[in-house]
């Protein structure tokens, strides 16, 4: 197995390069992207370049899917339960106002509308001590108006779980267990920050894209060992690193900048072949536009 391949999906366009390390040989191709299932633009490329997936032994995939589901809005019904209290912190966010001098500035409608915000009796303090235990009975008539509502993803983020996670485990094992089909994500599971909202926000994001991203993702391992490959296969992560598919499933959330950083990484290489160690890179798609500067060779980063 001597290709290295990594393929990118865009709004308008999917991207293919291929490196054989045996030759040196480098090869690209482009297909239009498929909205309607993504992993054909993939396998499109693919058969334009005539790469041969016996031969690939690495595949890295970078994709604006996850950030495109949460910019045009496009994720699936989601709920979140939360302790009892906090169920406005969604609406609340940090309290500021970016456009300060417009009188007519409305904040952006959270992903979980309140009627599908639901409250639970428990307490853990900041030192991770249990002041209330988590009521069973409260989860019950979660399940069941999530069942008649028709949920496909719970958040779960009670107070100060990056403490000790102990009723969060609970609750997620009581809800897998009543609604096995509902893809459920805990807050200490995708980040420990401390803070409320940052919290309650990055979990209800990863919940709201999280079947959109296992299915697909799904969808692109079939097609690639269908072709042949056998090989590892990789995503590209918000922080330039990269996860496994299994581990992408769980925590889509992680994508959320994976195709643009990818982009930024290699105008700062591009910056180091020219010498040229202050640019400020621009990654216009078919959906979004992404600006980044880097300086003295480095992109800043940043929570």
């Amino acid at each position: 197995m001597t290709l290295r391949v990594a393929a990118d999906i865009g709004g308008t366009f999917t991207d293919l390069v291929f490196f054989n390390e045996v030759s040196g040989e480098i090869g690209v191709a482009k297909a239009l992207t498929t909205p309607r299932a993504f992993a054909d633009g993939v396998m499109d490329t693919i058969a334009v370049g005539e790469v041969e997936l016996r031969d690939v032994g690495y595949f890295i995939h970078g994709t604006t899917i996850v950030i495109n589901a949460i910019t045009e809005r496009k994720g699936v019904k989601t709920a979140l339960v939360t302790t009892a209290g906090f169920r406005d912190v969604l609406e609340i966010g940090r309290g500021n106002r970016p456009d300060l001098y417009n009188m007519r500035f409305e904040k952006p409608r959270p992903f979980v509308p309140r009627r599908w915000r639901f409250e639970v009796r428990e307490r853990i303090d900041r030192d991770g001590r249990v002041l209330q235990p988590l009521r069973d009975q409260d989860l019950d008539a979660v399940v069941t108006r999530c069942r008649r509502d028709g949920i496909q993803a719970i958040a779960i983020c009670l107070l100060h779980a990056y403490a000790n996670p102990a009723h969060e485990e609970a609750c997620a094992t009581y809800l897998r267990h009543h609604l096995p089909e509902v893809a459920i994500t805990s807050s200490h599971d995708i980040t420990r920050e401390w803070r409320e909202y940052e919290r309650s926000s990055t979990t209800v994001l990863n919940a709201y894209v999280q079947p959109i991203v296992e299915t697909y993702l799904g969808h692109l391992e079939t097609a690639l060992g269908g072709g042949g490959l056998s090989g590892d296969l990789y995503v590209m992560q918000s922080n330039g690193g990269t996860t496994t598919f299994n581990a992408a499933r769980h925590r889509p959330i992680y994508l959320i900048e994976s195709g643009p950083v990818a982009g930024v990484i290699g105008a700062a290489m591009v910056g180091q072949l020219s010498e040229q160690p202050n640019i400020i890179s621009m990654d216009i798609g078919g959906t979004t536009a992404k600006c980044s500067l880097i300086e003295d060779g480095q992109p800043k980063a940043s929570t």
